[in-house]
């Protein structure tokens, strides 16, 4: 494997999620961040669809969210406490790329399909902002999947929602290492 190729797969194994509570400013300018949507837009895309779109939100649009996320929260009827965390990330972040998944109309690609998509651009983004020295970590919240919510935060239409809310900004501190899958345990291999 080539010096180049082996790095990268290198990451793949050590890579890890930094706690969007951890991140502070300064986040990724726009000529930082294109690279990284590039990237992300490279993601597995049958039919060529193109079932996502990328909103950024920077820091006062972040901070106009929090009082979006704390009025919803009342109107579902959640305790101070899930407000407060919901929020948090909200005051502190300095920039989040909201991924919205676009469901289109295609007689040969299932809507599954377009979601798995969606997803995937999600996780290319993450890692594309952690190989690229940030710290970044990918959230969602009992409030992104509130129809309210997505059109008065976002202005999202009835045949979009949100797949991800990628925060991504400067690390205070490195996670420790945390328990990971036994393979064993989750992998059959079929012979026959």
């Amino acid at each position: 494997m080539p010096d180049s190729e082996q790095d990268a797969f290198d990451f793949l194994l050590r890579r890890r999620s930094r706690p969007a509570k951890t991140l502070t400013g300064p986040g990724p300018d726009r000529a930082a961040l294109m690279p990284m949507l590039t990237a992300a837009a490279r993601t597995p895309d049958h039919g060529k669809l193109e079932p996502w779109r990328f909103i950024v939100l920077e820091e006062a649009a972040l901070r106009r969210m929090t009082s979006i996320i704390r009025s919803t929260g009342e109107r579902l009827g959640k305790d101070a406490a899930d407000i407060e965390k919901a929020t948090h990330v909200y005051t502190t972040s300095p920039l989040c790329v909201a991924v919205i998944e676009v469901q289109k109309d295609s007689p040969k690609i299932p809507a599954i399909e377009q979601t798995y998509s969606a997803g995937a651009v999600c996780l290319a983004l993450l890692n594309a902002a952690l190989a690229s020295g940030w710290g970044a970590n990918w959230l969602s919240g009992w409030f992104s999947h509130d129809r309210a919510f997505m059109s008065e935060a976002l202005g999202l239409a009835a045949h979009e929602r949100i797949a991800g809310l990628i925060h991504i900004g400067t690390e205070t501190s490195t996670p420790p290492e945390r328990p990971r899958p036994d393979l064993e345990a989750i992998t059959s291999w079929v012979s026959e």
